[in-house]
C-alpha cells in the first residue's frame, strides 16, 4: 500500500568552519519527500536485527539513520568518552558485547571492603545495586493498599484498580491454563491418530476418523497453528501468559508478599541510604531487561559478534534499581543522584508506574540532574494510554502544566512498518507528556550469558534515544543537556500520516499529534543540527 507522506526537517543553513576545532559537517539534513512508497512487507532476518538503525529514505524503514550517520558524518571524526547511567534491573557486565563498554570506577579498589573514593558506596566498581538480593516486588498500587485506607483519593483510586487487576489476573491465569490443557489434550489425540509428534496444517485437515474427539482435536490444533505456528510455538506463547499472570498473583498483586524484606532498609526514609551492594548484575534471569537496554545504547560496534549499539565512545554505568514489579521512588531518586555524582552525562530510565507516593524525591533528583547538566531519557510506557489524561511516573510536570526542568525527554515506540501502523500498538502517547518517538518493536539486542533476543516496548525505544544523546554529547561536548534534548526533538522526521493508535484500527490520529515534537528520532539530522547549534549558526 502506498502511503503519501511528507517530511519536514527545517531549513538549516550550512555551517562554515571558523577557527580551530573539528571541521563543520558540510551536509544538508534529509529533505522533504512526497509520494514515496515506504511499505516494507518482506523483511530479511538481517533487516529485522538492524531496522532501528536503518534510514527511511534509503532503506524504506523508519529507523534512526544510525548507519547513515556513521558512514556520512562520524567516519573521520573523534569524540570524547561519555558515561551513560542505565537505571534498570541489572546488567550482565560480562557479556561478550558489553564487557568492553562497562564503566569502571578507577578510584575504587575492588573487593577490599573500603569506600576508597569516599563517595559513600563501598566497592562500587561498575555502579551500584540498590535492590540488594531482592528481585520480585509488589506493584505500587499493591503497596498503597497494604498500608491501609488513609482517606486519600490516591488510596481510593489504587484500591479500585488493584481489585480490578487482581480479578483480571485470576481470570487470565485460569483462561491460559485452560487453553494449555486443551492443547495438551488435542496434541495427545492427534499424535495417536497420525502416529507422529510433528505434522502440518494440511495433515490435520486430511485426518479422517469416525471418532468425533479426533476431529475436534484436529480442528483445535489447526485453528491455533494457522494463527501462531507449530504446536511448540503455541505452547511457548501460552506458557508466557501463564508465567505473566502467575508472577502477578505471586508477587505484583500479592498483598502478603514483601520483596523488600531482604534489602534491610526503610524504603520510605530517603535518609536511610546505607543499603545495597556493588553487584550490578544481580540474578541473571532478572538482568535480561537491563542487559538488553545497555546493548541498544552501546553494545560494542563492529567487533564481529552480536549486534551494534547506537553509540560508541560510551561507558555504561550500571544502576540496579528496577525489580520485577514497581520500583521504589527512593531507589530511583538515589540512583539518579549516584549517576550524576559519578560522572554520567546521560541517564536512561526504561521503567515507569502509575502511582508515585514519594514523587517529590524523584523530582528533586531530576532537578539535581538538571543543575548538573545531565539528560534523563525516559520510556513513555506500554499501556496504550493517552498520557495527557493518565499518569506515568517519573514525569517532569504535573496536571499538564509547565515542565519543572528542561532535561527530561520522554520516548514513545515506533513499529518498523511505515505508514498507518508505524506506532507500536502498546505505546503510550501524548501531545504534552511524550516528546518524541523511536524504534521499539522487535528490537534485537544483548541478553545475559552472551545471548541476543528480540524484545519490544518503550523500554527499547528510550535507550535508542539515549544512544543518540550520548553521541551528540560525545562530539559536541559544549552543548547542554537542554540543547541536546531540543536538538533531538526538532531534528526528527515528521510525517503527515494518519496512524493507528493503541492498537485499535478504529482509532486513527495524525502522527504529529501523538507527541510534543510530532517527530521520529533521527541521528543523522540530529548531528547536523548539533553542529549548527554548537557553531551558533542557528538557535534553538
Amino acid at each position: 500500500m502506498n502511503i503519501r507522506s511528507s517530511f519536514a526537517y527545517g531549513a538549516l543553513a550550512m555551517g562554515i568552519l571558523a577557527g580551530c576545532g573539528p571541521a563543520a559537517i558540510k551536509l544538508d539534513p534529509m529533505q522533504n519527500t512526497v509520494g514515496t512508497d515506504f511499505n516494507k512487507n518482506n523483511f530479511t532476518e538481517e533487516q529485522y536485527k538492524n531496522w532501528g538503525h536503518a534510514d527511511l529514505l534509503t532503506d524504506t524503514i523508519p529507523g534512526m539513520s544510525v548507519m547513515k550517520a556513521y558512514t556520512d558524518i562520524l567516519a573521520e571524526r573523534e569524540g570524547t568518552k561519555v558515561i551513560v547511567g542505565v537505571v534498570d534491573s541489572g546488567i550482565d557486565i560480562n557479556h561478550e558485547d558489553l564487557s568492553s563498554v562497562i564503566w569502571v570506577n578507577k578510584d575504587e579498589i575492588a573487593g577490599n571492603g573500603i569506600d576508597d573514593d569516599k563517595n559513600g558506596f563501598i566497592d562500587d566498581i561498575h555502579g551500584w545495586n540498590f535492590l540488594g538480593e531482592s528481585n520480585d516486588e509488589n506493584l505500587e498500587m499493591t503497596r498503597i493498599v497494604k498500608r491501609g485506607d488513609d482517606g486519600s483519593e490516591m488510596y481510593k483510586k489504587a484500591k479500585a484498580e488493584f481489585d480490578e487487576k487482581l480479578n483480571y489476573a485470576k481470570a487470565g491465569l485460569a483462561r491460559y491454563e485452560e487453553l494449555m490443557a486443551g492443547i495438551d489434550g488435542a496434541q495427545g489425540v492427534v499424535k495417536e491418530a497420525l502416529g507422529k509428534d510433528v505434522y502440518t496444517v494440511e495433515e490435520l485437515q486430511n485426518i479422517t476418523s469416525e471418532d468425533e474427539s479426533v476431529a475436534q482435536a484436529a480442528k483445535t490444533l489447526e485453528y491455533w497453528m494457522t494463527r501462531i505456528g507449530s504446536v511448540d510455538e503455541i505452547k511457548e506463547q501460552l506458557q508466557g501468559g501463564i508465567n505473566y499472570f502467575s508472577d502477578q498473583l505471586e508477587y505484583n498483586l500479592n498483598a502478603d508478599f514483601d520483596g523488600r524484606a531482604v534489602v534491610g532498609d526503610d524504603p520510605y526514609d530517603i535518609n536511610d541510604t546505607d543499603y545495597g551492594n556493588g553487584d550490578v548484575i544481580g540474578d541473571l534471569e532478572h538482568a535480561k531487561h537491563g542487559t538488553h537496554v545497555a546493548g541498544i545504547i552501546a553494545a560494542a560496534r563492529n567487533n564481529g559478534v552480536g549486534m551494534n549499539g547506537v553509540a560508541h565512545n560510551v561507558e555504561i554505568m550500571a544502576l540496579r534499581a528496577v525489580p520485577n514489579g514497581d520500583e521504589y521512588d527512593k531507589d530511583i531518586a538515589l540512583a539518579i543522584r549516584y549517576a550524576v555524582d559519578n560522572g554520567a552525562k546521560v541517564i536512561n530510565g526504561s521503567f515507569g508506574k502509575g502511582y508515585s507516593p514519594n514523587k517529590e524525591w524523584v523530582y528533586d533528583a531530576l532537578k539535581y540532574a538538571a543543575e548538573n547538566d545531565v539528560l534523563f531519557v525516559h520510556a513513555a510506557g506500554n499501556d496504550s494510554k493517552f498520557l495527557d489524561e493518565a499518569e506515568n511516573y517519573p514525569n517532569d510536570q504535573e496536571n499538564n502544566g509547565p515542565e519543572f526542568f528542561d532535561n527530561v525527554i520522554t520516548v514513545g515506540a515506533l513499529n518498523w512498518d511505515y505508514g498507518q501502523n508505524m506506532v507500536a500498538g502498546f505505546s503510550n502517547y501524548g501531545k504534552v507528556n511524550v516528546d518524541v518517538f523511536a524504534p521499539g518493536t522487535k528490537i534485537y539486542a544483548t541478553t545475559p550469558d552472551n545471548e541476543y533476543e528480540y524484545l519490544q516496548g518503550t523500554s527499547m525505544a528510550a535507550p535508542g534515544v539515549a544512544g543518540v544523546a550520548a553521541l551528540i554529547r560525545s562530539y559536541f561536548p559544549k552543548l547542554t543537556a537542554s540543547q541536546v534534548k531540543h536538538i533531538i526533538m526538532q531534528s526528527g522526521l515528521a510525517s503527515d500520516a494518519e496512524v493507528v493508535v493503541g492498537g485499535d484500527p478504529g482509532n486513527k490520529q495524525p502522527f504529529g499529534d501523538l507527541s510534543k515534537s510530532g517527530k521520529m528520532t533521527n541521528l543523522y539530522n540530529a548531528l547536523i543540527m548539533a553542529d549548527k547549534v554548537s557553531r551558533k549558526k542557528i538557535k534553538l
